[in-house]
């Protein structure tokens, strides 16, 4: 279900009006009779597992750097 409401009622009510929506209802604001905005509840993302690429990191990951590679970092 939605309802129109003009810009200046929604600056007045927006606490309310974000009320009403968080409980499923959308609301378009209108400037004069030309609707410009619609506000709906959001969606919450859906989970995702991590790890879905396949990839192994190598042991050499894990080894300390060359002091070579290590002195250009600090520079």
């Amino acid at each position: 279900m939605s309802r129109t409401v003009k810009v200046q009622e929604a600056k007045t009510r927006l606490s309310a009006l974000l009320a009403d929506v968080k409980r499923g209802e959308e609301v378009i604001i209108a400037r004069g009779d030309k609707p410009v905005a619609r506000l709906v509840p959001l969606q919450e993302p859906a989970e995702r597992e991590l790890g879905f690429v396949p990839y192994d990191v190598p042991d050499s990951f894990f080894e300390p750097l060359p002091e070579a590679e290590l002195a250009a970092w600090e520079q």
